[in-house]
């Protein structure tokens, strides 16, 4: 697989169809929620996923103005069905696109491995400057009988990816089980930000302390779903642009928090709604 074109920030990981409380369905996953902010930010974004083309197409019809796409043909699209909200969030696995086993030729700036679901995939060929990983997806399992997803520690396999990783995002549910990985991408030199809800940001990087750093408060709390994906795209790109780990916390936080405020991935703000929700977060600290 080749896509021939130099991209500014590459998502890889399932488009899910995700499936509310209400019945309604909407686009969702990592890899979409990621590549529309980083899309929103400036960047010339590709998402690479498996599934059934014609529900994807159909699913991400509404950003195809924002978004390159590449869909690996599988027999089923992922599809969650979601209750609750923030940690109390529950889901289940209704169908699963599969393993990403096709190599990838990947030429773009920034690669993120955006997995759901024990999707992977395990290596890639091409550049890639700058690598990060959300494990959210290295850390689920999923019942056979009723699809109940759980927390659980990733494969062997994960821990190769943690070593090529500039960068990892976990969130504080999955850091117990992702210990290792978070150790592993550390000794290999990657930041590591550990999100908690409303609670602040644990940001470690190599050879300095733990560093918490605290998240914007909001007034009003509309709809959380791929909050902490806009967190992990943006994070990425502060870093990449050479913004330190803990302005890069800063900078994600308020993208989180401007998703937040908002229904929905058209909630997701470009980098002058971000910039101001952070200038209105640091004005009090600064007076």
């Amino acid at each position: 697989m080749n896509n021939h074109l130099h991209f500014d920030y590459t998502t890889v990981g399932h488009v899910t169809i995700d499936v509310l409380e209400d019945g309604s369905r909407r686009a969702g996953g990592t890899a979409f929620y990621s590549a529309l902010q980083a899309a929103r930010l400036g960047r010339r974004t590709l998402i690479i996923t498996q599934g059934v083309p014609r529900e994807i197409d159909a699913l991400l019809a509404p950003y195809r103005d924002e978004l390159e796409l590449t869909v690996l043909p599988a027999s089923a699209t992922t599809t969650l069905r979601t209750a609750g909200r923030g940690d109390e969030r529950s889901q289940r696995l209704l169908a699963w696109a599969g393993p990403i086993k096709q190599q990838l030729e990947l030429d773009t700036s920034i690669l993120h491995l955006a997995p759901v679901v024990r999707e992977g995939p395990s290596s890639w060929l091409g550049h890639a400057a700058f690598v990060g990983l959300t494990a959210q997806g290295l850390a689920r399992r999923w019942d056979q009988s009723t699809g109940q997803i759980t927390h659980a520690a990733p494969d062997t396999a994960a821990g190769a990816l943690a070593e090529r990783c500039h960068a990892l995002v976990v969130n504080e549910a999955e850091r117990a089980c992702c210990a290792e990985l978070i150790a592993t991408a550390g000794a290999a030199g990657a930041v590591v930000a550990v999100t908690d809800e409303d609670a602040p940001v644990t940001v470690l990087a190599p050879a300095r302390p733990a560093h918490e750093v605290p998240v914007p408060a909001l007034s009003a709390h509309v709809d959380d779903l791929g909050a902490g994906d806009v967190f992990a795209a943006a994070f990425f790109i502060a870093l990449s642009e050479a913004q330190s780990p803990l302005q890069a916390a800063r900078f994600a936080s308020a993208a989180a928090a401007v998703r937040m405020c908002g229904a929905g991935a058209g909630a997701i703000g470009e980098r002058g709604a971000i910039e101001a929700r952070l200038l209105a977060t640091e004005s009090p600290r600064s007076g």
